[in-house]
């Protein structure tokens, strides 16, 4: 909710700065212009996953939860017509820690390990403002690839369990962006944007104990803020 109010924050200050400058001037978005931004993003998990199994035995009251991480945001725009533009985001590596809540079995939550992840996302983009106009909002959708690395079993878990070691599929899935852009003069501009990924993977714990098993459904939304350049 923080980070919301945070968001909504920054597009009323855009959006009010654009109606006190004026909404016009020479800094069109045209066809073949591209459009480099940079900042701050978060990923912060809408996570929910099936009950952990131990070779096969669902372990009743236990689930897998994923916290947040933020990281630098790259998003590129090559506008395709005066209204459309093809997007992509980028970033440096997220990590994020993993936690097991074994509270159903009486060994309450747990540091479970952790794993790097990069999602590019590749979105179409409409603007529906005039070209020429400052101030520049946008939606797209599109499809998010996840692939997740450096998996690591944390101390705690290896204690209950014995050794082990963790794996995470890759996942594909849907994505769906808003954001804007504001442009200071011809070349420089900032940027607000969120999107939401739909992230599910098949998770994999091989122990001393047995191997657990959950699927989890990551579904992050991604915060931005940053500034571009236009050429």
């Amino acid at each position: 909710m923080k980070k919301q109010k945070v968001l909504s924050l920054a597009i009323n200050t855009v959006l009010a700065g654009s109606l006190l400058m004026g909404a016009t001037a020479a800094m069109a978005y045209e066809p073949g212009d591209f459009i480099v931004r940079a900042g701050a993003a978060n990923v912060d998990p809408n996570d929910d996953s099936d009950a952990l199994k131990l070779d096969g035995a669902t372990l009743p009251g236990t689930e897998v939860e994923v916290d947040d991480d933020t990281q630098l945001g790259i998003t590129f725009t090559y506008m395709l017509t005066d209204h459309l533009g093809l997007g992509l985001l980028a970033a440096t590596p997220f990590e994020h820690d993993i936690k097991a809540d074994l509270t159903g079995i009486g060994a309450g939550k747990v540091d479970a390990g952790s794993t790097k992840h990069l999602p590019p996302t590749l979105t179409l983009q409409y603007f529906p403002m005039a070209s020429d106009s400052k101030f520049q909002p946008y939606i797209g959708a599109g499809i998010n690839y996840t692939n997740f690395f450096d998996e690591e079993v944390d101390s705690e878990l290896e204690t209950l369990l014995g050794h082990g070691s963790m794996e995470l599929d890759a996942s594909w899935g849907l994505a769906f962006q808003a954001g804007m852009d504001y442009m200071i003069n011809e070349h420089w501009l900032i940027n607000a944007s969120v999107w939401y990924l739909d992230i599910d993977t098949d998770a994999k714990i091989d122990t001393a104990a047995g191997v657990v098993k959950t699927e989890v459904d990551i579904d992050p939304w991604v915060y931005m803020i940053g500034v571009g350049y236009k050429f």
